[in-house]
């Protein structure tokens, strides 16, 4: 099953949860994929409802959950990407936050902030919960997940590294795409393994990896965070990058306006994204 939210073509770009079907989306009495995810231990059910069609050309897609409870992500969690940014192997998994308002839709622009020109791309897999849990075991971690998305952790570089903490360089307004789709378990290998998972910019590939190479696989994940904290229905949690990040080159290279990203992990899908600049 794959399950989007859509913004419908009134005034209010009103949103609903949808679930693709061929060509068409079938309207969902949600305002988003969230909203369905908490109804209840059932949802499943809920999302297989019949109502309106609409093409899919007709709507455009928002965030796939635009206002989760929380938003955790992983920094360091592919051998590739810790080399390339000369830092040691973590031996827990490397923790930070963003808010909502940083997330954007799949085909969503993504605004580059007026005072950095060092914006960075990171393409990853990310995890929706669908089940409440606190201390869920390694066992169990994968009865929690409600089903995967693609994220890119679009990242203002110079603004990340003026402390030691992530977050300022990490959550700025509309920058971080998240779509197009939930993808439920059963249509993808156990814990999304073995999936190619790339990052191109203007039609050049910067980073190609396979979600078998994180080092804190999601099983890991999901038990380690919900030691911390109840995770909840909705819960979007970002899984990390492999190598191939502007940052790590040498030169460095960061992304310019008009510049086209294309983030995508095989079996889920395609983000879609331009830069533009902000104004102060």
């Amino acid at each position: 099953m794959r399950l989007s939210t859509v913004r419908l073509q009134d005034e209010d770009r009103t949103t609903t949860a949808a679930r693709q079907d061929g060509d068409e989306f079938v309207l969902l009495p949600y305002t988003d994929v969230g909203a369905l995810l908490a109804s209840g231990g059932n949802w499943q059910e809920r999302a297989a409802w019949n109502g309106d069609r609409v093409p899919l050309d007709t709507v455009t897609l928002a965030p796939v959950v635009p206002h989760p409870n929380k938003i955790v992500c992983l920094g360091l969690n592919y051998a590739t990407h810790i080399k390339e940014m000369g830092r040691p192997t973590p031996t827990h998994p490397t923790l930070f936050a963003k808010y909502d308002g940083s997330l954007i839709g799949a085909h969503d622009d993504i605004h580059m902030p007026p005072i950095s020109d060092d914006l960075d791309w990171e393409a990853e897999l990310g995890v929706v919960v669908g089940r409440p849990g606190r201390h869920i075991p390694r066992s169990q971690a994968l009865e929690h997940v409600a089903g995967y998305t693609v994220a890119n952790d679009v990242t203002v570089r110079d603004w990340q590294h003026r402390t030691r903490e992530f977050l300022s360089g990490k959550t700025f307004e509309a920058t971080t795409p998240v779509g197009p789709a939930l993808v439920t378990p059963d249509e993808l290998p156990p814990g999304a393994s073995g999936l190619t998972i790339s990052c191109s910019v203007d039609g050049h590939t910067m980073q190609k990896s396979n979600t078998a190479d994180l080092l804190f696989g999601v099983t890991d994940i999901l038990a380690y965070v919900s030691t911390i904290i109840t995770l909840q229905p909705g819960d979007l949690i970002l899984t990390g990058t492999p190598g191939g990040v502007g940052a790590g080159r040498d030169p460095k290279v960061f992304l310019r306006p008009g510049q086209e990203l294309l983030t995508s992990v095989e079996g889920i899908g395609e983000l879609r994204n331009s830069v533009v600049k902000d104004s102060l």
